[in-house]
């Protein structure tokens, strides 16, 4: 997983930290894809299972899940874990862009 190079990078980054048995999780990812679909073109966007990526999971400090981060030129710009509706989401990506 390229995760550090998109995060460095100057295109904002959202990286979403879940877990597939979780229903929280399950609920989330429509939210996600509705965003990414929505701004395919001017951001990276990257799901993290935390069961595959352990230590991706312990080096971002992940407590639960989901947790969603948006990441600028390495900068972490936004944080939250639970589920957040699609029309926040895309409201957070448009003042970070």
């Amino acid at each position: 997983m390229d995760l550090a190079n998109k995060i460095e990078s100057e295109q904002l980054t959202m990286v979403n930290f879940h877990a597939t048995w979780r229903p929280p999780c399950v609920a989330m990812k429509p939210n996600l894809d509705e965003v990414v679909a929505e701004f395919d073109d001017v951001i990276h966007y990257e799901r993290v299972d935390i069961d595959k990526y352990p230590d991706l999971a312990t080096l971002f400090e992940i407590r639960s899940v989901p947790t969603t981060m948006l990441f600028k030129k390495g900068e972490m710009k936004w944080r939250h874990s639970g589920v957040v509706p699609s029309h926040e989401l895309g409201q957070l990506v448009k003042e970070n862009l």
